[in-house]
Parts: C-alpha cells; sequence; structure tokens
C-alpha cells in the first residue's frame, strides 16, 4: 500500500513538471515581439522532458497492478458450455433475464457428475419461464437400485423408498415421512385410493360416470393429459380402465415426477406456460386440476386454454376439476373465457370453496365437463 502511494506521488510530480516545462516554453514564444514563425525548442528544454517521459514510462511499467477490482472483471464469465450449446441452439428469452441462476446451472465439469443441487436449479429456472433448458454434458446420479419392472398395481401398498434420491428433499428422507408433512399432496395411499371413484358432491365426477358421459355420446376415451397432476393418481386410476394418461408434474420440493415414474406411467416435466408437447388433434381427454386456478395471468391462462383446444380432437373432453377463483371474476372474467372455446356443457357445477381462504375470500370452485364441437 505504501509503495502504490509513493509511486503515485511520483508520477504526479513527473506530470507536473511536464506542464510547467510546456507552460514555460509556450509562454516565452507568445511573448516574443517577431512574427509567430517556428521556435526551435532548445536542447537543455528537449533532454529534460525526454528524462520525465522516460522515467514515467518506467515506473508505469513496475507499477504493481490495482487491488481495486474494476467493472469489467467483476463481471462473470460465462460458462464454456453455455456459449457452445448457444451456437447449437438458441436459449429460451426469459433465461436471459436470469443469468446468475442460469450461468450457475451451466457451471460444471463437463464429463463427470452434474452437481448435486441440478434439480434444485432446474426447475428453479423452468418456473420463471426459462423452457426448455440448455442441455449438459454430465451425467445425472440416480438410485442405485431401481425396480426390476413396472408395478402391475399403481396403488402399492407403499412406494419404495430406495427409489428416491432423498438429499434433494430435505427434511425427508421416507415416504412415511412425506405423507406426515405435506397431507394433502398425493403420499398418502390410504387417501389417494378413493380419489376419483366417488360422489359427494356436484363438484365430483368419479371416472364410471365421466365414461359413461363419453359411451352415451357415442364418443370414446383412450388417451388423455392430466396439467398438473402431482403424483398421478388420476392417470393411475385411469389406466385400470385402459385409458392412457400422461401427467404434466412439478415438483416443488417433493418428488411428484418419481413418483409417477414408480407407478409405471408418464411424467412430463413442464410449466403451466409450457406449449403441451402433443401434437395436434390426437387426445381424447384434458384434465386440468388444483395447478389451473385463478393465480395464473389471465393472458397466460388463455392461451393455455387455446392449447388444450389444439391438442383435443373434435369430439373430445375439457374438465375443469374444482377450478377456483373468486365468485364475480368466475362471473365476469373465467366463465366468459371459457366460454369463448364454444365447447358444449356437459357439466358445469359451482360450489363455494369453504377453507379458510376461500371464506375470506368469497372464492368459489368450479367443475366443468365441456365437449369440443367435431366441425372444430
Amino acid at each position: 500500500m505504501g509503495f502504490t502511494m509513493g509511486l503515485n506521488l511520483v508520477l504526479l510530480l513527473a506530470m507536473v513538471a511536464t506542464n510547467i516545462l510546456s507552460l514555460y516554453h509556450l509562454s516565452s514564444t507568445l511573448q516574443s515581439p517577431k512574427p509567430p514563425t517556428q521556435q526551435p525548442v532548445p536542447n537543455h528544454l528537449l533532454h529534460q522532458l525526454n528524462t520525465i517521459r522516460a522515467t514515467i514510462s518506467h515506473l508505469t511499467r513496475h507499477q504493481p497492478p490495482s487491488t481495486t477490482p474494476s467493472p469489467t472483471t467483476t463481471k462473470p464469465s460465462i460458462p464454456q458450455d453455455l456459449l457452445l450449446y448457444s451456437h447449437l441452439s438458441p436459449i429460451a428469452s426469459s433465461c436471459h433475464n436470469h443469468p446468475d441462476l442460469l450461468h450457475k446451472y451451466m457451471t460444471y465439469t463437463p464429463y463427470s457428475l452434474c452437481p448435486l443441487d441440478s434439480d434444485l436449479l432446474a426447475e428453479s429456472l423452468i418456473l420463471r419461464g426459462c423452457h426448455p433448458l440448455p442441455r449438459r454434458r454430465c451425467f445425472s446420479k440416480t438410485p442405485p437400485k431401481p425396480p426390476s419392472s413396472l408395478p402391475h398395481n399403481p396403488f402399492p401398498s407403499s412406494f419404495l423408498d430406495s427409489n428416491v434420491m432423498w438429499n434433494k428433499y430435505p427434511p425427508c428422507k421416507s415416504f412415511s415421512c412425506l405423507a406426515k408433512q405435506s397431507p394433502g399432496l398425493g403420499y398418502d395411499l390410504n387417501a389417494e385410493i378413493s380419489k376419483f371413484m366417488t360422489y359427494k358432491t356436484e363438484l365430483d365426477l368419479p371416472i364410471p360416470q365421466l365414461l359413461q358421459v363419453a359411451k352415451s355420446a357415442n364418443s370414446v376415451i383412450r388417451l388423455g393429459i392430466d396439467i398438473g397432476g402431482a403424483t398421478g393418481t388420476f392417470a393411475a386410476r385411469m389406466k385400470q380402465y385402459n385409458v392412457t394418461v400422461v401427467t404434466t408434474t412439478m415438483n416443488f420440493n417433493v418428488p411428484n415426477n418419481e413418483v409417477v415414474a414408480m407407478r409405471g406411467l408418464v411424467p412430463l416435466h413442464v410449466p403451466l406456460q409450457q406449449r403441451l408437447p402433443v401434437f395436434d388433434g390426437v387426445l381424447d381427454l384434458v384434465r386440468c386440476g388444483h395447478a389451473v386456478n385463478r393465480w395464473i395471468p389471465l393472458p397466460t391462462m388463455e392461451f393455455l386454454f387455446y392449447d388444450v383446444d389444439r391438442v383435443l380432437r373434435g369430439g373430445g373432453y375439457l374438465w375443469f376439476d374444482h377450478f377456483f377463483s373468486k365468485r364475480v371474476d368466475l362471473d365476469k372474467v373465467f366463465g366468459p373465457l371459457i366460454g369463448k372455446l364454444g365447447y358444449k356443457k356437459v357439466k358445469w357445477a359451482v360450489g363455494n370453496k369453504t377453507d379458510s381462504s376461500g371464506s375470506k375470500n368469497e372464492e368459489v370452485y368450479l367443475t366443468a365437463l365441456l365437449q369440443k364441437p367435431v366441425s372444430k
């Protein structure tokens, strides 16, 4: 520190001396009564200037680098694999809004194990609209003992704890812990086994009734997608009726995707704002569960509805299962938005949402079964 300050002082004095000598020469020239002709610079002055310049050059070369970081050095460097991948495929525009997360996700050692927090970072980026994510060249760690075959029964008595990397989901290390810590999220198999099979209120639509409605309309339900299906209970129950349903689900710090796969079903790790990875007009049924609700921005919801229309065949069904919103919004906003689709109303039931949030915000549930016109 002392050396640097002293060096800076010497440089300052040298620069001042240079300026004084230059001014001296200039003033002597201006005071001359003769016409302004080119005056030769005295040899002694040239010698002094050259000496000062040589001293400044020598001191500058030997000055130690500054310890204060400049703006260019504090800017984080872009991971090499992110640069490489950006030349192979475009990066989603929303990814650029979260450079710190994206750089952290793409910072790894190629051809080795992926970092332990990869899944958490990936989902954080996906939920912020950074999807599809850039591909990476690292190996994902998986459970050491995968099951040898798919289960015949998608409602087993219990799920095997060894099929999950529990270090991703603290504090639980077992499914029994999850069932206690996260009630209602699909990990209590005793509660899950009765879902979609019983009729308690007008808001319920049991699967046998759904299939009967389709049969009465001379329609058929063979293929479907469950949007925001959590642990895949709906798809599991439909499998028992020989109907194939894939499930879109996010983990939200619980192993939803792993459980769907353990049931012998297909999980799709895609967010609500992602275009459904299904071709046009190939599905018979789309179910929108609790994940589709009033908290979704209206433009996002409208694009979602029309993307559902894209994948449904003519005569296919759109099922809103316990869609919740404020009553006034259902009447003035969401009801008209759904009505724009021009679908036939097979079922339209509204009931009060009786939990604390529902009572406070005057919320209601909507269960609606709509049929897409064949002409569309």
